[in-house]
């Protein structure tokens, strides 16, 4: 299980390396689909964040390192426990969905910002 506890209103990143049989894999060409939603079921149509990371934006794809990363205006209306999941399309077209958990968005202490 891969909770995440995060700060709303805060900017939230998580580095991915894509292993597969133990090693790191060259993602060039695949995407990396995450997805947080109030309910697990509902339409991907109303989720509250979808990030598609592609090719372009992997850090480093040979050694198949990519980024998740939310802003803080992403995150600023969220508040409590929601469902995520990573999922994987390589590029023959192959599906994968490593991680499936939640998040959760609290309040922090500080709300100025200047």
């Amino acid at each position: 299980m891969y909770e995440l506890i995060a700060l709303r209103g805060d900017s939230f990143g998580r580095k991915l390396v894509i292993k597969e049989d133990g090693a790191a894999t060259n993602i060039t060409g695949w995407t990396i689909f995450f997805t947080i939603k109030k309910n697990r079921n509902d339409s991907d149509d109303v989720a509250l964040i979808k990030k598609d990371i592609g090719n372009d934006e992997h850090t480093d794809a040979e050694h198949g390192e990519t980024r998740i990363a939310l802003l803080p205006e992403e995150t600023i209306d969220l508040l409590g426990k929601y469902y995520y999941d990573i999922q994987i399309k390589k590029d023959d077209g192959v599906i994968i969905t490593p991680i499936i958990s939640t998040i959760t968005f609290s309040e922090d202490v500080t709300q100025r910002t200047s």
